[in-house]
């Protein structure tokens, strides 16, 4: 039993219901009612992770999410995030959170990811990381693909929070288990990867299929006659914030180090 779990899961609940926020969850019967498996999830915003685990109600089970240190460092989120027991992501040490996230999955746990990394700002999928296939195939558990859609409308990159009573859809769709390759070799990864993706794109358009967007609306993608950047125009964006964070870092250190000498 986890009672601060399925504590902080009943508050946010009620935090839903306050909002307003009407979810439709399909595909629940495809979470596994035990052993691990890797939850691959699309990110389109910060509220994310807290719908991904309702569709694991359903079997009882909870979800650890791989999530960025800064939370953990956090003197308010940090805390509850450890006691939840999630991992956290040092993009500096990678490899340790990678450890961390198959020793959960070999122990029979559900870990969260978010193979794109980082918030789609043109809310396609974007091109996925290597690193849910490379934890299914070593701990030897099936991926679980997830799509949720709405989230961003609720709080995403870019735009104000809307966290009041908007009464906004939100579906959730989980896909069958995808069964990682015995192979552990690059071609195997990338193919494992490429099936996970494609899987995560069709079942994004199902959702979207059954979806109320408004034209010109900012969180409706510009396929579907929104305001938001096509993936290629968000993916520049995402390369000048990273090198912006990367100049803005690399002044630091500069700053730093002539304080140190003088």
């Amino acid at each position: 039993m986890e009672p601060v779990y399925r504590t902080i899961i009943g508050l946010a609940r009620t935090v839903f219901f306050v909002q307003g926020l009407k979810f439709d969850v399909r595909g629940a019967e495809n979470i596994p009612a035990e052993g691990g498996a890797v939850i691959t999830i699309n990110h389109t915003g910060y509220m994310d992770f807290t719908y991904a685990g309702l569709p694991a109600r359903t079997p009882k089970r909870y979800i650890r999410f791989m999530a960025k240190k800064e939370v953990f460092d956090n003197p308010i989120s940090g805390p509850i995030m450890r006691t939840l027991r999630h991992i956290p992501v040092d993009r500096g040490a990678g490899a340790d959170s990678y450890k961390a996230a198959v020793e959960y999955l070999r122990r029979g746990e559900l870990v969260g990811v978010y193979p794109e990394a980082t918030i789609s700002r043109s809310f396609e999928i974007k091109e996925f990381k290597s690193g849910a296939a490379r934890m299914a195939i070593e701990a030897g558990v099936p991926i679980i693909p997830m799509t949720i859609w709405g989230a961003q409308r609720v709080w995403t990159k870019g735009h104000p929070k809307r966290l009041g009573r908007t009464n906004t859809p939100i579906s959730i769709a989980v896909g069958e288990p995808i069964r990682p390759p015995a192979e552990a070799d690059e071609q195997a990864v990338a193919e494992l990867t490429r099936t996970v993706r494609s899987t995560m794109q069709e079942m994004l358009l199902g959702l979207q299929q059954d979806y109320q967007h408004e034209p010109g609306a900012y969180w409706v993608p510009a396929r579907l006659g929104g305001s938001a950047p096509t993936l290629e125009e968000a993916d520049a964006m995402d390369a000048a914030e990273a090198q912006a964070k990367a100049e803005a870092r690399a002044a630091r250190r500069a700053a730093e180090a002539g304080g140190a000498d003088s």
